[in-house]
């Protein structure tokens, strides 16, 4: 069982910076540990890696003999991970859609597979512009700028909602994902129901048109955008750091990102229709007015199997998950991550989908 004070890491990290070393010191005294220990392979969104650092170094350090390795290689690339059973579980920042439910139906034992909603994280929109720190822009303004439409920094559709910053004549440079990306699709759906015909592209984890910059990962996002001048993106709330961000509008508001800004809207969402007793993928309301709710939110699952066809795989992923929904695991990536704990119901929801883990004959 767990070793509160141990934080010996046995856990290895991807070529995408998930190095559990770097997860805080918090240890996994909830954790129900499994007997003799094994080793889990996970993979998948890079917007979750300094959350799943969090997790890996407080739950290895509690469970003696335990390693859980993490290659955050992207949502779409660790869905086909997981899908071709090269991982035992996956990180998305998207839920499985219909042909991927399907294709994993096999992978899975024959059993049905879960989109569980253990990391709710705003989506910041994030600047390098000299001199200014934060901006106001409408919905209609930020799918201006990514359509590649606004072109400079000091144009009147800017400028109108923020008369009291000094905007500079400076090209704007939109930076996007270059790799398949629920970050991406989640961004895309927020511009496609809140800016309206200003952005007329089709939801996607992929690009819709040809980039101005491009870079892989939310880690490459962040590279890019500050070894510009000018540039903007988006990235999981988690990868900010010391760039400016935007303040979003809202119902005539504008409304910064925050956890508690990002958890107010998603307790407000519905689950996706279709969903199963066990599969709590969520529909988010991009459409609010709540000036409390910041309405750009990536909401990042972890996908696992009703059923393995090996048991300590089986147990592994309880375990590992277990501790990720947990109320301590909530903390460890708040702490770390800056996300948004997860509430009582939705955990309650998610542990007893965990809880019916099993493995077959």
């Amino acid at each position: 069982m767990a070793l509160a004070g141990a934080l010996a890491l046995t856990a290895c990290g991807s070529d995408q910076a998930v190095n559990p070393g770097d997860g805080g010191t918090a240890a996994a005294g909830s954790a129900e540990c499994v007997d003799g220990g094994g080793t889990l392979a996970g993979a998948g969104s890079s917007a979750q890696e300094n959350a799943v650092a969090a997790w890996i170094a407080a739950y290895t350090g509690a469970c003696e003999g335990t390693t859980v390795n993490y290659d955050a290689v992207g949502s779409g690339a660790g869905r086909s991970q997981f899908i071709e059973g090269a991982v035992a579980w996956a990180g998305s920042d998207a839920a499985l859609d219909e042909t991927e439910t399907e294709q994993a139906t096999e992978r899975c034992n024959g059993s049905e597979v879960v989109n569980l909603p253990a990391y709710i994280s705003p989506i910041a929109v994030t600047f390098n512009l000299e001199g200014v720190d934060s901006l106001n822009l409408t919905p209609e303004v930020i799918a201006g700028i990514f359509n590649q439409e606004i072109t400079t920094w000091n144009d009147e559709a800017i400028a109108a909602d923020n008369p009291d910053v000094e905007l500079p004549d400076t090209d704007i440079i939109p930076v996007n994902r270059s790799d398949e990306s629920g970050t991406t699709e989640n961004f895309a759906a927020y511009l496609s129901e809140a800016a309206g015909d200003a952005w007329p592209h089709e939801v996607s984890g992929d690009w819709p048109i040809e980039p101005v910059e491009a870079a892989q990962g939310s880690s490459g996002v962040v590279s890019a955008i500050e070894g510009g001048e000018g540039t903007i993106g988006y990235v999981d709330a988690s990868h900010v750091g010391e760039l400016g961000t935007v303040a979003v509008g809202v119902g005539g508001e504008f409304v910064e990102y925050s956890p508690e800004a990002a958890s107010a809207i998603v307790d407000a969402s519905p689950e996706r229709e279709g969903n199963t007793e066990n599969d709590h993928a969520v529909e988010l309301d991009y459409l609010t007015e709540d000036a409390d709710a910041y309405p750009i939110v990536l909401i990042s699952y972890e996908i696992a199997c009703m059923e393995y066809a090996d048991q300590a795989e089986a147990d592994l992923v309880k375990s590992f998950l277990s501790y990720v929904a947990s109320e301590e695991g909530q903390q460890a990536a708040a702490d770390e991550a800056g996300s948004a704990p997860i509430s009582d119901a939705t955990r309650e929801k998610i542990q007893s989908t965990i809880d019916g883990i099993t493995a077959g004959a």
